[in-house]
């Protein structure tokens, strides 16, 4: 242990005090927010949630779906989409390359479902670093319909998919999205990426939303589209390297917010590698220490392990110790109560995992600061500049 003044270690304790309160009204916040519907939230009138959905009833909604590679559960997820009780929407498909294993799975779709009206776009527009957005752009430009969703290959649509998207569109809203929720976990490191996704990075966004601070998350984005419109078009999204960084600042700067969905949407996993888990978490921390520095940087604290360890080494003392393994059951008890209440995955692992999360962070948010290069979709990439131009390094099987 460290010897440090009483006065030292009363400082520690007292810090350490603070992030522990911090993150356990995180997930009271959140345990509150996820899971109810409009009327039943909060009357707070910044956020006008007391109100019913703002959303015309019945409105016709394009759904444009950018597409990629054959994932474990594409077939699952593409099915979705033709499933969605919703009486008149319309799927666009975008795909970049006509060699892309996807194309006969979605065909056989489409061709299995001619009572859907939908179109596959192949080919993308280049408008700047981030291959997703390019993907998308014809899409949206195509798009039929005033109200458009943009939603990963990945999320797995419930058959009310639209409506719940709908239900959480104010009169205040510029933007309604979806975090992903990790599900079906087949290993221990997929798991990981659970305790990432879920008691972690949903709560947060869920806490932030609550006071008035709600980002952006490109998994699932409702869109009004004369108001994107005005505000430069699906191309403006360009002006960071993630679009949903983007479409926060786009929203914001319009005086509009960010509102998230009552239960947000799973995403199955599968199966994870250590080193995938590792690359994913990394990439994102990266964009968001360049897009959001002054929000980014508080990140150190979010996980229980850094502050509970450093403590217990500076403090020094029996009953230091017992108050600290008393306040991280607190905490990792409050994470697995708000998966519980949430209804999202939870094993005999979770303990476990959370654990493993908690030792990564404080390496992931280094290597966010050191460095500004990512791997995504297969290309590393600068993203200190706008346009996330690739290195020289050139293409990546990471």
């Amino acid at each position: 242990m460290i010897a440090l003044p009483e006065s030292g270690a009363l400082a520690a304790l007292a810090l350490c005090a603070v992030l522990v309160t911090v993150n356990l009204a995180s997930l009271a916040v959140a345990a509150l927010r996820i899971g109810r519907k409009g009327h039943d939230r909060g009357r707070d009138k910044n956020h006008d949630e007391s109100k019913p959905s703002a959303f015309p009833a019945g409105a016709p909604v394009s759904v444009v779906r950018p597409l990629r590679g054959l994932e474990a559960f594409s077939e699952e997820t593409l099915l979705a989409s033709f499933r969605l009780d919703y009486p008149v929407y319309e799927l666009i498909f975008c795909v970049a390359e006509a060699s892309d294993p996807i194309l006969p799975l979605l065909e056989r779709m489409r061709a299995a479902h001619p009572q859907i009206p939908s179109e596959l776009i192949l080919g993308d527009e280049r408008i700047g670093g981030n291959p997703k957005l390019n993907n998308c752009v014809r899409g949206w430009d195509a798009a039929r319909h005033d109200w458009v969703i943009l939603a990963d290959s990945n999320v797995l649509m419930p058959p009310d998919y639209i409506q719940q998207m709908q239900a959480a569109w104010r009169t205040s809203s510029g933007l309604v999205c979806s975090t992903p929720i990790g599900a079906r976990p087949e290993n221990f490191f997929a798991e990981v990426e659970c305790a990432f996704l879920n008691t972690l990075q949903a709560r947060w966004q869920y806490a932030g939303e609550a006071l008035g601070l709600g980002f952006a998350q490109g998994k699932s984005m409702l869109w009004n589209k004369p108001f994107l419109e005005a505000q430069g078009g699906i191309r403006a999204l360009n002006a960071e390297i993630a679009e949903d960084a983007a479409a926060t600042k786009l929203v914001r700067a319009a005086g509009k917010r960010v509102h998230l969905v009552a239960s947000p949407f799973q995403q199955p996993l599968g199966h994870r590698a250590l080193s995938e888990v590792w690359s994913r978490q990394v990439r994102w921390a990266r964009l968001r220490r360049v897009t959001f520095p002054l929000f980014f940087a508080p990140e150190i604290g979010i996980g229980a392990l850094l502050p509970l360890v450093l403590t217990g080494l500076v403090a020094g003392s029996v009953e230091a110790t017992l108050w600290l393994v008393g306040a991280g059951a607190l905490w990792y008890g409050a994470e697995i109560a708000l998966a519980a209440r949430a209804g999202w995955h939870r094993s005999p692992r979770m303990l476990a995992a959370l654990l493993v999360r908690d030792a990564l962070l404080p390496a992931i948010w280094a290597s966010a600061w050191a460095r500004t290069a990512i791997v995504w979709r297969g290309n590393a990439m600068d993203i200190r500049t706008r346009d996330g131009n690739a290195l020289e390094t050139g293409p990546s099987a990471a």
